[in-house]
């Protein structure tokens, strides 16, 4: 298995050659760890959903398949679900791909980091 370390949150790849049992526990227990955790982004503990650094939509381009790894492109982070929309809003794919791919990178941005500061503000939904 191949683990994903970003700063001190740590999660695991998720592998497609897992079987579904398997692969559903992974993310059973990702989602327990990623909740106690909380957001990286806006730190507030809520229901994370993963985000790809290199979205998912341009995982077929030919620059892509070429140039990553299948574990490469799955690679990303548990955030929420605010966060992860206000990240989409603000750029397109491509340019997550390109710009974005590394939590140091998402958190260093001006844009991001306002919407980021809002959302941290904002009252959790249950």
């Amino acid at each position: 298995m191949v683990e994903l370390l970003v700063g001190t949150f740590s999660l695991p790849v998720y592998n497609r050659r897992m079987d579904k049992s398997q692969q559903s526990n992974l993310q059973q227990s990702n989602q327990a760890q990623s909740n106690r955790e909380g957001c990286p982004l806006c730190k507030r503990k809520t229901h994370l959903t993963f985000h790809h650094f290199i979205p998912r939509k341009v995982h077929r381009r030919a620059h892509y398949k070429k140039n990553y790894t299948k574990a490469q492109l799955n690679e990303g982070i548990h955030i929420c679900k605010q966060c992860h929309s206000g990240m989409h809003k603000a750029y397109d794919e491509m340019t997550l791909a390109k710009e974005f791919k590394t939590l140091e990178k998402i958190q260093a941005d001006a844009t991001l980091c306002r919407h980021f500061e809002w959302v941290a503000k904002q009252r959790v939904q249950t």
